[in-house]
């Protein structure tokens, strides 16, 4: 009998132990970056051509090129984050590594000559690969002698660009100059919080699934239209009923659809594939990809904008 309940106990410690392990929650990889606020604000800013439309977006590369007090105010978030144990991407790191990829074309063509576009900051999502990204204004305040700062964080997902985490305040008056010191005490009582908003908000990923947005459209190539039957039903509600058994409960938006075209938004894919990988909308969009040709033999070309937006178009490659 002794002997039974030893093991009944040691099975119960061991099983503790195990759902401590299983329970501790896995971090959100974050990079912090300068809001597009304070990039206006201090000239950072540069043009590209979206298909003949002038887009401005932050230069990021300049901005730390050039802003000394840039690169110590992101070394101290970065120290203040990783003290409590958030994995972080270094925004200069990243745009090195961004240039080095000089393969990566501007422009994603199709073979009928079909363009879709990225702008450099979409392309630095997919490089970087942070799941949040820590957009952080400030302002340095004087009153006489005494200085102090002014911030604001925002904790973005990367995919949709929603925020799930927000943080703003000034700190006290100091007499202090130092950029990093004022920033410390100004953010010192409010990221704790922050930071379990931003876990909720990842922890909310894993347990109902990434949102993301899905296109569906056709090239004018394509013999047929999204009203056309496969398989007994209109192709576009053969998609449908893939998209509804490959989200998290089935969580999904039909927005729009004609016979041209459809839009999912709020389509929530799981964090991880049924291999225990990682997935990300490219290699979920994929999925569905695959479905339309080996079922329906039907091909389709897969496009992306960010890391949250799929398009898939019918008729070709």
């Amino acid at each position: 009998m002794r002997i039974y309940k030893r093991i009944v106990i040691t099975l119960a410690i061991v099983t503790s132990l195990v759902e401590v392990v299983m329970g501790q929650a896995k971090k959100p990889t974050i990079m912090v970056v300068p809001s597009d606020a304070w990039c206006i604000k201090n000239g950072y800013v540069l043009e590209y051509d979206n298909q003949g439309t002038k887009i401005k977006v932050s230069d990021y590369k300049r901005a730390v090129q050039e802003s000394t007090d840039l690169l110590l105010v992101i070394s101290k978030i970065n120290d203040l984050m990783a003290a409590r144990g958030f994995p972080l991407k270094n925004l200069e790191s990243s745009i090195k590594t961004l240039e080095s990829e000089a393969a990566e074309s501007a422009m994603m063509t199709s073979k009928a000559g079909s363009t879709i576009s990225e702008s450099p900051v979409d392309k630095l999502k997919k490089t970087a690969k942070a799941d949040i990204w820590m957009q952080l204004t400030w302002t340095v305040n004087q009153t006489g002698p005494k200085k102090s700062i002014t911030f604001n964080l925002q904790g973005l997902d990367a995919y949709t660009d929603k925020q799930i985490a927000g943080a703003s305040g000034t700190g006290v008056p100091s007499f202090t100059a130092e950029l990093p010191v004022l920033l410390e005490e100004a953010v010192l009582s409010h990221i704790d919080n922050f930071n379990s908003l931003l876990q909720a908000g990842f922890d909310d990923w894993f347990k109902n699934g990434r949102e993301i947005v899905l296109r569906i459209k056709k090239w004018d190539s394509f013999d047929g239209d999204l009203e056309k039957e496969y398989g007994g039903a209109e192709l576009g509600s053969q998609i449908e009923k893939w998209v509804s058994e490959n989200t998290v409960q089935g969580r999904f938006n039909t927005s729009d659809a004609t016979e041209n075209m459809m839009l999912f938004e709020q389509v929530r894919i799981p964090m991880i594939d049924s291999n225990g990988k990682a997935l990300d909308a490219r290699g979920w969009g994929k999925g569905l990809q695959k479905h339309l040709k080996d079922t329906y033999q039907v091909e389709s070309k897969l496009m992306m904008k960010g890391l949250g937006q799929v398009t898939i178009v019918i008729g070709e490659k």
